[in-house]
């Protein structure tokens, strides 16, 4: 995986170890970055040659938002990781399962593809004062593939549910 989140990650503490001053000196565009931490020691874990591992049955507790506007901006907090680490995992490409790839993939160009999907059909439907049909269906048909993808992957069709994210 391409991120161990933090209430469920483990490490082993020879890995952590060697990479804890990288981890510690997180930058981004030359100041400290305090967001995405997790997703950012994955990657270096990923970047040393150790492996990542998805556990469908792990279990813990966490704090989560009560409200809209701190869910907001939590999901803000981890689009921003996302863009910024995929740019340290970019040289790892390669290298990774072909899923792991097509999900970096999909977690960058995926809101891209979706904002100007969104943008297309509010233009369409200032000028032409109404929304093609095919607008709808390619903002759904790309969630889905993405979901189903991971359905499959993981053997859980809870993932198919991630599809009600996309318009948050």
């Amino acid at each position: 995986v391409m991120c161990c989140c933090g209430p469920c990650a483990m490490y082993r503490r020879s890995a952590l170890t060697l990479l804890l001053d990288q981890y510690e000196a997180q930058f981004f565009r030359g100041k400290p970055s305090d967001f995405g931490e997790d997703r950012h020691l994955t990657i270096l874990m990923l970047k040393a040659g150790f492996r990542t591992e998805y556990v469908p049955d792990a279990i813990a507790a966490t704090v989560v938002p009560h409200s809209l506007g701190p869910y907001l901006r939590q999901q803000l907090r981890w689009a921003r990781s996302t863009f910024r680490d995929t740019f340290l995992a970019l040289r790892l490409l390669p290298e990774l399962d072909g899923y792991l790839t097509l999900d970096v993939i999909g977690q960058n160009l995926g809101p891209l593809l979706l904002a100007i999907s969104t943008l297309t059909a509010l233009a369409q439907l200032v000028i032409g004062g109404s929304i093609p049909w095919w607008t709808g269906l390619t903002i759904a048909a790309m969630t889905m593939v993405r979901c189903s993808v991971a359905a499959l992957r993981a053997r859980d069709l809870r993932f198919i549910g991630f599809s009600l994210h996309t318009p948050i």
